[in-house]
């Protein structure tokens, strides 16, 4: 890795290891890595899995199964090995090293799809800001060209510390740089927001773990164009249109909000604080999750995660347990409206199938109810008078 955009790759075989540390969402079978990497256009020829109390501090897993990772690879003509896991720098350099190979961790392999699927001006920006702030992490022990150090005894200096200060220097301009581009991006966003506001518009954003069918939903909803696809963060950049939800309601704002994922990268997570933000200021989220993953109630902790650290936890949210069609049949729920527990709170929870159109109606109904009621608490904080003749 340069401090060149990352370069598209197209189906280079790659190893994936995943190191089991007894924490309850480990995937022994490395399944979403897969997928992650496909996304990025590689191709996983084996997988390796260790279990350690810790990482090790040198090699992460371990020097004999870094021999065993090494042996593999060149049995199975892996170019690449990528991690499940966040690698420090350190252990990034000491297992290149050890292997004679790239290796990248999960947040790298994050980073690169959100690089290669960024489409708007915001979106790219986004991406470049968390990728410098990434590498900004990676100067000193990463590269070769960084630790030519020269100089006499017990003198430190010369010209590879130049370069690195340098380096230093240029991505933290071009930090400072990105982050000012962004808050213009944000200010014309607070604009349009507010825009929204004053036309008293209920606000809707979609959120959800990535491939739990957000586009798809969304796009049956407001019969909208928005890519979707059977892929990780098949939409990154936030779509909003009008959603007319019949007579005596209008319509209502819809937005489809980038996709979140297990361990996201904190750097993306601030970048992405921009178009997060219609989440944050939403009247209503709706919380689009896979009905058929086995693993959703993992998915569903770790949205909440997200929306907590940016600050949505308490927009009110309605549970759209979506992919009703894919859901085998002797699990098919009884009902198709009930409650589910969430973070110790009952949530209303819908069953839809977005490809088929099931449930879709009720969905509407329900959106229309919480518009309706919603308008009439704003006119009753209009006119707190209105209240008594209401009653």
């Amino acid at each position: 890795m340069s401090l060149d955009d990352f370069p598209s790759q197209t189906a280079a075989p790659v190893l994936l290891v995943g190191v089991d540390l007894g924490l309850p969402h480990f995937d022994a079978e490395l399944e979403e890595l897969g997928l992650l990497a496909q996304t990025a256009g590689l191709e996983p020829v084996a997988r390796v899995t260790a279990k350690r109390r810790a990482p090790d501090a040198a090699l992460f897993v371990g020097s004999g199964k870094a021999d065993e990772i090494r042996l593999l690879a060149q049995h199975h003509g892996a170019v690449e090995v990528l991690f499940d896991q966040s690698l420090s720098p350190a252990q990034q350099r000491n297992l290149e090293r050890h292997l004679g190979l790239p290796v990248n961790d999960r947040t790298l392999l994050i980073l690169q799809i959100f690089a290669q699927r960024a489409r708007s001006h915001e979106g790219k920006l986004q991406v470049e800001l968390a990728r410098l702030q990434y590498l900004s992490t990676r100067l000193v022990r990463r590269w070769s060209h960084l630790e030519r150090q020269t100089g006499g005894a017990g003198v430190r200096g010369g010209p590879g510390e130049k370069q690195i200060e340098l380096d230093r220097r240029m991505i933290g301009e071009a930090i400072k740089r990105t982050k000012e581009r962004l808050h213009k991006v944000k200010r014309q966003r607070g604009t349009q927001r507010r825009q929204r506001e004053r036309r008293e518009t209920f606000n809707i954003s979609l959120v959800g773990y990535t491939n739990a069918g957000k586009s798809t939903l969304f796009n049956a909803l407001v019969k909208a164009r928005a890519y979707a696809a059977d892929q990780l963060f098949a939409t990154l950049d936030t779509t909003t249109r009008q959603l007319y939800l019949g007579e005596g309601v209008g319509s209502v704002s819809l937005s489809d909000t980038v996709g979140f994922i297990r361990d996201l990268p904190h750097g993306l997570v601030d970048a992405f604080q921009a178009t997060l933000q219609e989440a944050v200021d939403a009247d209503l989220l709706l919380h689009v999750v896979d009905a058929a993953n086995p693993g959703f109630p993992e998915q569903i902790a770790q949205v909440q995660r997200v929306l907590a650290e940016i600050g949505a936890a308490d927009v009110p949210q309605l549970l759209v347990f979506n992919k009703l069609d894919a859901v085998a049949p002797e699990t098919q729920p009884v009902l198709r409206e009930d409650h589910y527990g969430l973070d110790g709170v009952q949530v209303p929870r819908i069953f839809v199938s977005a490809r088929s159109g099931e449930g879709l109606a009720p969905l509407r109904t329900a959106l229309a109810a919480r518009a309706a009621a919603r308008r009439v608490e704003m006119t009753l904080a209009d006119d707190p008078s209105l209240a008594g003749v209401s009653g």
